[in-house]
């Protein structure tokens, strides 16, 4: 890892942050409509997750139906193969839920704590 203000361009920090709230922005998005692989790809990319992947993308939709997160159900195609569609399951929905509160309360205090003091995000430097 290499140290703040050394060449590190923050891609090390994005990926590590990334890790931690995939899971919950891809039942998010499923929590719209239910979407094959590709498609949800295609949503991650649209609100601004142009770094994430099928090989990111595929693997985490397996554990999630291994959770109860999302269930699937092969769907004709209307080119090509028939292909998994993942919705969200009712645990799904209330894991959602639970992960969305505790994001929020995380933001407010790392937000809070940024502004109490680092000075140079515009805080109060105390």
């Amino acid at each position: 890892m290499t140290a703040p203000g050394r060449g590190d361009d923050g891609a090390d920090r994005q990926t590590q942050l990334l890790r931690g709230v995939l899971d919950m922005c891809m039942l998010a998005l499923l929590s719209g409509a239910p979407a094959h692989g590709y498609e949800l790809v295609g949503r991650l990319n649209a609100v601004g997750f142009g770094t994430v992947g099928y090989g990111t993308v595929y693997p985490l939709l397996t554990r999630m139906r291994r959770l109860g997160l999302v269930a699937d159900e092969v769907q004709d195609s209307p080119a090509g193969p028939p292909r998994k569609v993942y919705a969200l399951t009712a645990a799904g929905r209330q894991t959602l839920d639970l992960w969305a509160s505790q994001w929020s309360g995380f933001v407010e205090t790392v937000n809070a704590t940024l502004t109490d003091v680092a000075p140079s995000t515009g805080g109060t430097g105390r």
